[in-house]
């Protein structure tokens, strides 16, 4: 499905901690938020050479971020359509498991 998707990012309570990305479709969202994660973990533990996680820990992240949202273009509306962190979280482990699935 190729949607435009505007990602929205609030990491912290302040507002100057907001930020957005745009995305050509929906999974590159996805994956962007999944690097959003890695970013983060690289970050925290900056000796590691590779850093590995499991889902639990990527929705830990998503849920400790002051806000998190996209905007999904919507063709047949012509406007965007919010998605909160839950909708968020079931795609991403959607995305995980087809991806699983092929490897």
């Amino acid at each position: 499905m190729t949607s435009h998707t505007i990602l929205l990012v609030q990491p912290h309570l302040r507002p100057d901690t907001r930020t957005y990305s745009d995305y050509e479709t929906i999974n590159e969202c996805l994956e962007g938020i999944c690097k959003i994660f890695e970013e983060h973990l690289k970050r925290m533990n900056p000796n590691m050479s590779s850093i590995t996680y499991d889902i639990s820990q990527l929705f830990d992240f998503v849920d400790q971020l002051a806000d998190l949202s996209c905007l999904v273009f919507s063709k047949q509306i012509g406007a965007y359509v919010p998605h909160n962190k839950d909708w968020i979280k079931e795609k991403i482990y959607n995305m995980l498991r087809k991806q699983a699935g092929k490897s």
